[in-house]
């Protein structure tokens, strides 16, 4: 039975010799929270995909919008949760404190790895790989560092953008709390592990850092190579749910894929009669149609935060033992979970595979392919002059120079996923000879 005691650690990876229990203003948890805001990579995530294209003459989610709404519905429904833990004893309520500041940092951490062009950058990558020239460098890789590769994760890149000490870097890479980074890990098991959906929590190059966290977290590994959560992920998980998935409405009705009467249809249907009617009068003072559903987006977060708090209350025994009890918003009250199904079903059929959508899917792939062609051969044959060139641009952070053929080929990833989609756009532009500087 894991216990919040060891849960809730403010001890830093790769400071842990500089601990220590001084009272300050800010909490290590608060401080967590602020090193994220002022980063890069968290700045990066305002030129990267969410699902529709950058905005042009209509605003929609980008990554960076996202990662702060779900950040604050996650803190919003850690305050829920603690809400109804009132009755524990004071000094594991004094802990629980903690919580929302623990939450709402791995919230804005969770979309750091995602490469540029949205969900289906993670894909080429893997392609690259699994059907494309990557195919070839196989037999050179273990088991484990082969799986990194063709199952490429955004949520184990994350891990890694937060505790790899890149060139130049100090060591323990953003020196996060252990909480913060227990919390961020939804899949803890390595890509050995990762199964048909492909999801894992850490590369092979981190798994000795996961392990030390979770050793200290004291969370449990229930078989070889697979951990327990930390129970925390559920709330950082359900803020992300509920989050992307109302969002995504909203932002196809601002785009025209869904009209004002099927959006307003799928938002209602989170509510009893009693509620939805009270509802409908409430936006009968409203005229804008995109404030309509604005109301409406407002309502169902609502809703479904309480749900989502009260579920995780009344499994909290059997996540607190390691028991996996599935995401809160697929076990929250049936009507909630029934509605919030619909509007992912209806999310696949009309909103994902929108033109504008695919478009972006196409570009993106077309553009990463091509720099994985060009950045890979680079470091793998890097005594040609166009591979020497083209090393030269790479941020020296990157350690192209790694001995081992795993460390270059994460060298260009690394490169790769950080980039913003605009940068990928005009590196691409200016390999191809389609741009130059001006001059």
């Amino acid at each position: 039975m894991m216990n919040w005691e060891r849960l809730i650690s403010d001890r830093r990876l790769g400071l842990e010799e500089l601990h220590d229990n001084n009272n300050q203003i800010r909490s290590d948890f608060q401080r967590d929270y602020d090193r994220l805001i002022f980063s890069s990579p968290f700045r990066r995530l305002q030129n990267k995909t969410q699902v529709f294209p950058l905005p042009g003459s209509v605003f929609v989610h980008n990554r960076l919008t996202h990662s702060l709404e779900v950040s604050t519905v996650g803190r919003s429904l850690s305050k829920e949760v603690i809400r109804r833990l009132e009755h524990i004893n004071k000094q594991e309520f004094d802990l629980l404190k903690h919580i929302p500041d623990i939450v709402a940092t791995a919230c804005l951490c969770h979309d750091l790895g995602n490469p540029p062009f949205g969900h289906s950058g993670e894909k080429t990558i893997s392609t690259w790989f699994s059907e494309g020239p990557g195919v070839d460098l196989k037999n050179h890789l273990s088991i484990q560092q082969w799986m990194d590769f063709v199952n490429f994760e955004g949520n184990a890149n994350s891990f890694r953008l937060l505790t790899n000490q890149f060139v130049g870097r100090r060591k323990g890479g953003f020196a996060m709390t252990y909480s913060t980074l227990g919390a961020l890990i939804k899949y803890p098991w390595s890509s050995e592990h990762a199964g048909y959906k492909g999801k894992f929590g850490y590369f092979q190059s981190e798994e000795s850092t996961y392990r030390k966290v979770a050793e200290w977290l004291d969370i449990p590994e229930l078989s070889n190579g697979v951990f327990a959560r930390h129970p925390l992920v559920y709330l950082m998980e359900a803020a992300d749910d509920i989050c992307y998935q109302i969002m995504d409405i909203e932002d196809a009705h601002r785009l025209g894929i869904l009209t004002t009467k099927e959006s307003t249809l799928f938002l209602l249907n989170f509510f009893d009669a009693d509620r939805k009617g009270k509802l409908e009068r409430g936006m009968n003072y409203l005229t804008d149609p995109n404030e309509k559903i604005g109301y409406l987006r407002s309502a169902v977060i609502g809703e479904t935060v309480e749900s989502c708090a009260d579920t995780f209350v009344y499994n909290l025994d059997k996540i607190m033992s390691g028991e996996h009890v599935g995401s809160l918003v697929d076990i929250m009250a049936d009507k909630l979970a029934n509605a919030y199904r619909d509007c992912s079903a209806m999310a696949y059929e009309r909103i994902y595979c929108a033109p504008d959508v695919v478009d972006v899917d196409l570009a993106g792939h077309r553009i990463l392919t091509y720099l994985l062609d060009k950045l890979m051969d680079a470091v793998l044959n890097p005594e040609k002059n166009y591979s020497k060139l083209l090393l030269s641009k790479m941020p020296k952070q990157y350690d192209i120079n790694s001995p081992t053929l795993y460390g270059r080929i994460q060298a260009v990833l690394d490169h790769i996923s950080g980039m913003t989609d605009v940068y990928a756009l005009d590196l691409f532009r200016k390999l191809n000879g389609h741009s130059l500087p001006a001059v």
